[in-house]
């Protein structure tokens, strides 16, 4: 009780020297809202989330990892990842050994 939250997010990928754009043929399908009602389901958690779904579509289409960002802001969208609450960043091969 009381303790309901709006997160909004956004992924964005890679878009030369101009900086990043929305993921994807179709962005709107990675950016959203996410209400959470625990202290625990932070702006963290809610990267996670998608971030989980990321990866799903990308192992179910056979495209592999992509390098893009995950930004999280609290209650409405803001400019970039310098006001965001959490921003996470995921490159291709990070975890090839």
């Amino acid at each position: 009780m009381g303790t309901e939250k709006c997160w909004v997010y956004r992924v964005d990928e890679p878009y030369g020297s101009q900086g990043w754009r929305p993921h994807g043929g179709h962005p709107e399908r990675w950016r959203g809202t996410v209400v959470t009602d625990s202290p625990e389901e932070s702006a963290e958690y809610v990267a996670a989330l998608v971030v989980t779904d990321l990866v799903t579509e990308w192992e179910a289409g056979g495209t592999g990892q992509r390098h893009v960002r995950v930004i999280v802001w609290e209650d409405e969208e803001g400019d970039g990842a310098e006001d965001a609450a959490f921003t996470v960043e995921i490159r291709p091969g990070i975890d090839a050994g």
